[in-house]
């Protein structure tokens, strides 16, 4: 009885196998950094052969085991469970399907009806394929910085339209010299790790070495201890250039400290005792931006301000004489400098961004109009 039921299990088995078949495809996927495998199978069935299929991995000559589970006959599975590049993977694919039980026929047995195996081996791809744009806009943009920081080297005039809010450095430093009062500098309430303090630091450096000329007297409060080390010897250095360093005082760039509104009530409080003739604030500002602002206005100073927090800019739009929108506190540096590698990166970066809105204006054209081949090249993924 019992190899009478053996054999009809075999030959049911043996007869579904006649009915059906599964296909299974193993490769890497590309555009990718090499933890991917793409999977794709296909299991041509015939009416309720299919219960659900079970697919395994094995790699350096281990044993398979399961991954995932599946109830679509066709389908993709993208594998990056532990892959390493350079290794090869197989795989097996197993159609399970449910079977009488001769002995129990109340009773239904999960079997293995059809298998198929594929091995892969999965590789980074050094670009990706699907961001051509991207790379072409990038060569744009090098090319770009390449040819205009010769072009400033060669000694050819760059133009850079003006900023007010640097041109009126002179002004500030010379009201604050006539005035016999100082200059106060707030380099932003971020560490050395925020751009904006850095902009705001380069930006320091030439207004110290202005006021070392005209020997006025310059405070610059601080909120970190690296900003305070390093705007320290940024001045010390503007000083030195200047041709003044024994008219350097350290105790002009003092820490306060670290509390937001702690730092914000030390230097309104300086403000009003000292009542500097201008006020720049350069740099990251969050809530205390306003009451810096109102507090200087109050005082009667010039002030100049400039941050690319756009949360912030109203309140120095508002309260302050010149203000420094987003990018043109970046760009300080190269306009004060007027140093031919900040040129013409400066230069080369607005070639890309001119191309760039170029770009973005004609993918919109063509997404409207329904150009396919030139909206597919010119959209940026």
């Amino acid at each position: 009885m019992v190899k009478r039921s053996l054999f009809i299990i075999i030959l049911i088995i043996w007869g579904c196998s006649l009915l059906a078949e599964i296909n299974l495809e193993a490769r890497d996927k590309p555009n990718d950094d090499g933890s991917s495998i793409v999977l794709e199978w296909e299991f041509s069935d015939s009416g309720d052969a299919m219960a659900e299929l079970q697919l395994f991995r094995r790699h350096a000559g281990g044993r398979y085991y399961p991954i995932a589970v599946f109830k679509d006959a066709i389908g993709t599975y993208t594998d990056s469970k532990e892959i390493e590049i350079g290794t090869e993977y197989a795989y097996k694919i197993n159609v399970m399907s449910y079977v009488a039980n001769p002995g129990n026929p109340g009773e239904k047995l999960l079997l293995i009806v059809e298998s198929a195996h594929a091995k892969a081996i999965s590789s980074a791809q050094w670009f990706n394929t699907s961001k051509i744009s991207v790379l072409i806009l990038g060569l744009i943009i090098s090319l770009s910085i390449i040819w205009f920081i010769f072009s400033a080297r060669s000694g050819k005039e760059l133009y850079i339209r003006k900023i007010a809010g640097l041109e009126s450095m002179d002004e500030s430093v010379g009201r604050a010299t006539e005035m016999g009062k100082p200059i106060l500098y707030v380099p932003g309430t971020l560490d050395l790790d925020n751009m904006q303090t850095i902009a705001g630091l380069t930006i320091l450096g030439k207004l110290a070495e202005r006021a070392a000329r005209y020997d006025t007297e310059l405070i610059v409060p601080v909120c970190r201890s690296m900003v305070l080390s390093t705007a320290r010897e940024i001045v010390k250095e503007s000083y030195l250039k200047a041709g003044r360093p024994d008219a350097f005082n350290p105790d002009s760039v003092f820490y306060l400290t670290d509390d937001q509104f702690g730092f914000v009530a030390g230097v309104d409080g300086i403000i009003v005792r000292e009542k500097p003739a201008a006020n720049f604030f350069m740099g990251a500002f969050y809530a205390e931006s306003l009451i810096l602002a109102e507090t200087g206005f109050a005082s009667g100073a010039i002030q100049t301000a400039g941050t690319a927090m756009p949360s912030q800019l109203p309140f120095f739009v508002t309260a302050c004489d010149y203000t420094l929108i987003g990018e043109e506190l970046f760009a300080a540096s190269a306009y004060l400098s007027k140093d031919p590698q900040q040129l013409g990166s400066l230069k080369g970066q607005d070639i890309g961004k001119a191309v760039f809105l170029i770009v973005l204006i004609s993918g919109i054209i063509f997404e409207i109009i329904g150009v396919s081949w030139l909206k597919d090249f010119l959209t940026l993924y």
